[in-house]
């Protein structure tokens, strides 16, 4: 792609953009949210026409691009928000549109059965093709869209955020399917904000900021404080607040929690506290904010909400009780994204907007306001949608609505899942915050371990559904987590 330009009302989104891929080889495509990056990708696709600028693959100049032509060119994209259709079979997925058919016009669905199993089986799952994609793990709906790729005989494969929804485990999967993959020619384009796995899978790594590019390097040549000054023009060590914390009074402490998947776990946090939930996917993570909040029905030997000795029947119950989840899946969770800044606010507590039970504009005007100023948010405005913010963005509005509904303990489902470097720093500066000034009680599960070890005071692994060890923030390492993650024997060495 050379010299590419791309306009919208008011800002130029790419500038003179250049990019190239060879066969077999991997491309990290890094930058802060606003880079430029996803539009880019989206001319790449033929979902946008460039202004300015030439694509040309495999030898040929493309001079007209859509989705369907660049499919059947060989372009294929897996974007961080999954294109399938739940209700039908992981078979009927991966041909959908495309569905192989008799002389006499009826789908041989032997035929799309055994191609999609042999797809699976070529990126070594074991998928059962007939279940319906709804029943399907995040991850392993991953796995689908990438043998929808691959059934298209996709050369190149986009990658937007692939471990966005992915545990350790399941990532090292994937690099092996794109290590070997590459290894038969297939190049891909790999979009990240973990810098870690640039470095883990990339053969090289193109930086961009603000709609142009500011650095082409081998990725074996590049540092990680040297990736992330070029990103954010700013060093890596500013990243994880410098927390001096005192834990106060208990705020929640929680023992014998247990449902279908969770097992006797035990989990305690105070007044100042930021305390770790980590493991590989499917220890239980997630399912044990989700227990705690209301969200999953549970049952527990000790309950005790800052005084209250009861569970929550229901996430509006734990609300009442000021104990708040901000969900791993905030876009369809945790906001109304096709609402007001404001309205997503105000809306966890409606009485602080409201008098003599209507909405009063004004009141929630200056609610959003304060809360707009207190985490930072970037908005043109309080009425802008909130879907069209940024990640790091909308995240905060997630936490704004849960301080407005005045919550003492925060429970925090991946908190910078898909968001940029520079913005990951402020979530940490807000959380740091709330705990040390605002003595909030932090809960936050994390599959990132060096967001686990800079920001957390005290950490709990999972695994199997249960709370396997205790580590305080001076035991705290990335092996003796990983260790008592996998089960290992060295995990109390």
């Amino acid at each position: 792609m050379t010299n590419i330009t791309k306009r919208f009302p008011g800002v130029t989104a790419l500038d003179g953009v250049n990019i190239s891929l060879s066969r077999g080889e991997v491309l990290a495509l890094v930058g802060e949210n606003g880079a430029g990056k996803s539009t880019l990708m989206k001319i790449l696709a033929g979902a946008y026409r460039a202004d300015e600028g030439e694509i040309s693959l495999f030898g040929k100049t493309v001079s007209y691009t859509s989705p369907l032509l660049m499919m059947r060119m060989g372009v294929a994209i897996i974007y961080q928000e999954l294109l399938l259709a739940p209700h039908l079979t992981v078979a009927e997925n991966i041909y959908l549109g495309r569905l192989p058919r008799t002389p006499l016009g009826t789908v041989e669905w032997a035929k799309v059965r055994k191609d999609a199993a042999a797809i699976i089986n070529r990126l070594g799952f074991d998928i059962d093709v007939n279940a319906p994609v709804e029943t399907l793990s995040v991850a392993y709906r991953q796995i689908v869209e990438i043998a929808k790729a691959l059934s298209q005989n996709a050369r190149i494969l986009v990658l937007d955020e692939p471990s966005a929804v992915l545990g350790d485990a399941e990532l090292e999967k994937l690099f092996a399917i794109i290590r070997r993959l590459a290894a038969e020619g297939m190049s891909f384009i790999y979009i990240s904000h973990r810098l870690e796995e640039v470095f883990a899978i990339s053969d090289r790594t193109q930086v961009m900021r603000d709609g142009r590019v500011v650095g082409v390097k081998p990725t074996s040549e590049l540092t990680r404080n040297e990736l992330v000054r070029m990103m954010v023009g700013r060093e890596l060590s500013d990243v994880y607040p410098d927390r001096k914390p005192v834990a106060g009074k208990m705020l929640l402490e929680v023992q014998g929690l247990s449902n279908s998947i969770l097992k006797e776990a035990d989990i305690h946090v105070r007044e100042g506290e930021i305390v770790g939930v980590c493991g590989l996917a499917g220890a239980g993570r997630s399912e044990l904010l989700r227990a705690i909040a209301g969200a999953d029905s549970a049952q527990a030997r000790v309950f005790n909400s800052m005084g209250v000795r009861s569970p929550f029947r229901s996430p509006r119950r734990g609300l009442a009780r000021r104990v708040g989840l901000v969900p791993e899946d905030r876009r369809k969770q945790g906001l109304f994204v096709d609402q007001s800044v404001g309205f997503n606010i105000s809306i966890a507590k409606l009485s602080n907007a409201t008098s003599a039970g209507v909405i009063v504009g004004s009141k929630e005007r200056q609610l959003a306001a304060k809360y707009i100023a207190r985490l930072r948010i970037k908005t043109p405005s309080k009425e802008e949608i909130v879907g069209n913010l940024s990640g790091g963005n909308q995240q905060k509005c997630v936490l704004a609505k849960l301080l407005n509904a005045d919550c003492r303990v925060l429970l925090i489902d991946e908190p910078t899942r898909g968001v940029d470097i520079g913005a990951k720093r402020e979530i940490y500066q807000v959380l740091a915050e709330l705990a040390d000034r605002e003595k909030v009680g932090i809960i936050m599960v994390s599959s990132e371990l060096p967001e686990i070890l800079g920001l957390c005071d005290r950490t709990y692994v999972m695994r199997n559904g249960r709370v396997v060890q205790e580590l305080v923030r001076g035991a705290m390492t990335e092996e003796r987590i990983m260790m008592a993650a996998t089960g290992s024997d060295l995990a109390n060495a």
